[in-house]
């Protein structure tokens, strides 16, 4: 594996996932882990990532230095490079100004870390400080018009460092220079495969589970689907499926769980999958009463997910855990977890948890991307309609609610939600984004239909194209279909007079608006 070390970037994650793109297996430790722990894990490489730190401030982020003299390659990314430099007798000082941004590299030498990469190529910049001078071994290996020291390298050693992002998508040819990094320098041979991370992950199941029984949160999203037949393939008959109507769901939510248990149940020959279905419409909606926090929501919902699943696990003899479909981007946006991120949100299957369980967690996907999860369904051989579904929030439309949540208010945009999802179906267009769906808002708007006067709420229609969740740019979908979308709304939904589009990217937004 090439093990990354967290100094607190939001780009940290994407590292990971472009290396496994590479089919490079990566994983991903505080920079707080102690050499001793890093090294007995035997890494063939080690990358330092970016963070929001200043090398000179007081309580800066550190690695011991015993990490260094191992001779493990090592590749530092931005705060990575600085602190590669400060730690070895260079000088790392603000830079003349703060670079943000686009910025072209020139390769001054041939190097392995450049092989194959044009001598100039356009790179993404996050910095305030920079390498000013280098200390004893390194020597620079690229600059760009205000970065003399774009990249270093210290052959002998086998050190690297790179003031740019290579793990964005903004520097085009990133991917190769970390598989330069990792095949080239660290002589990483093997091959990280989905057929390989299913064999994996049936054998960690079944040694984490042993011989006790499983209740898994399954909601009919591709992420709970997934881990249901990854749990149903690794212990059989010790998995117990609950399906909690919360009240909080989309139009035929429900009435499509029976058809789910149907193609989940052909993981294993012989065998159905146990599904119980429960209604706790109504204790959701009483505990969310005339809540409009959107944290003490997601709150909530948690505790009262676990209240009900530990209390149906009472009725199943020999229950000791509880499964969920978290994912890596759930971890990191809602608890810092690796290293000092900055935290978003909390996730309803993160943070909403209570900090005392009976039951313990079982987390099959906790560290796969959500396109990675879908790759690994279908190399169980889940249906398309199940793979290709959008995302859906596990606090449900409880989110997609802004204000209190009512009864009166979730018929609103359930109805809406609906109308979305079939003009995109029928537009063809269902499968070209990564998720479109409808906010209601907490404001009325002034409208007039026929001859009346109306003062009602405004619906948000929020359409965004995205690879993994971690960033998204808003959709360009055709003005035809946002036109039928917004009058069939204002149409069909009574006590909606306003459709609006929400154009922002994420960041500086987030896809969902709680």
């Amino acid at each position: 594996m090439i093990l990354i070390l967290d100094f607190g970037s939001q780009y940290t994650q994407l590292i990971a996932r472009r290396l496994r793109e590479l089919e490079i297996y990566a994983e991903i430790l505080p920079c707080t882990a102690k050499a001793a722990d890093i090294l007995a894990r035997r890494p063939e490489g080690i990358i330092l990532s970016g963070g929001p730190a200043s090398v000179h401030k007081a309580g800066a982020p550190r690695i011991e230095p015993e990490l260094l003299q191992a001779g493990i390659p090592v590749l530092g990314i931005c705060y990575g490079l600085q602190l590669l430099v400060h730690m070895h007798g260079g000088r790392v000082a603000p830079a003349a100004r703060r670079e943000y941004g686009h910025a072209q590299v020139q390769v001054l030498e041939d190097d392995p870390l450049f092989e194959g990469l044009p001598r100039e190529m356009k790179v993404w910049m996050s910095h305030g400080d920079g390498a000013e001078s280098l200390g004893n071994g390194f020597r620079v290996i690229a600059k760009t018009e205000t970065a003399p020291f774009a990249a270093i390298a210290d052959p002998e050693r086998r050190w690297y460092g790179v003031q740019f992002h290579p793990e964005v998508v903004h520097t085009p040819q990133g991917a190769r220079l970390l598989e330069n990094f990792a095949r080239r320098i660290c002589l990483f041979k093997d091959r990280w495969t989905m057929a390989g991370e299913l064999s994996h992950s049936i054998q960690r199941l079944r040694e984490q589970v042993g011989g006790g029984k499983v209740v898994c949160a399954l909601s009919g999203g591709v992420d709970s689907s997934v881990a249901a037949a990854l749990l149903f393939r690794a212990i059989g008959a010790n998995l117990h499926c609950i399906y909690v109507d919360h009240g909080l769901g989309r139009e035929g939510d429900v009435e499509r769980m029976d058809g789910l248990a149907e193609s989940l149940s052909g993981q294993v020959r012989g065998s159905r999958l146990q599904l119980k279905m429960v209604d706790a419409s109504k204790k959701f909606l009483s505990r969310l009463a005339g809540v409009t926090d959107p944290e003490k929501k997601r709150k909530i919902i948690g505790k009262t997910f676990i209240d009900i699943f530990e209390a149906e696990a009472k009725r199943i003899k020999g229950v000791e855990f509880l499964a969920q479909g978290t994912l890596y981007p759930d971890v990191i946006e809602s608890v810092s977890v690796h290293g000092p991120s900055a935290v978003i949100k909390s996730h309803h299957n993160v943070g909403g948890l209570p900090k005392k369980m009976r039951l313990k967690l079982v987390e099959p996907l906790r560290f796969l991307f959500k396109d990675e999860v879908r790759r690994l369904g279908r190399e169980m051989g889940l249906p398309a309609a199940i793979l290709g579904a959008h995302p859906f929030p596990g606090p449900g439309l409880a989110i997609r609610v802004l204000g209190p949540v009512t009864p009166e208010a979730l018929a609103l945009v359930r109805k809406a939600d609906a109308i979305v999802q079939q003009e995109f179906r029928d537009a063809g267009w269902y499968d070209k984004v990564w998720q479109a769906f409808a906010v209601l808002l907490p404001v009325k708007s002034v409208g007039v239909m026929g001859d009346e006067r109306t003062h009602q709420p405004v619906v948000a229609l929020r359409v965004v194209e995205s690879v993994d969740g971690m960033t998204a740019d808003w959709t360009r979908a055709p003005y035809d279909l946002l036109a039928r979308i917004s009058s069939r709304i204002t149409s069909e939904v009574r006590g909606v007079n306003r459709v609006v589009l929400d154009i922002s990217s994420k960041p500086p937004s987030t896809i969902e608006w709680e």
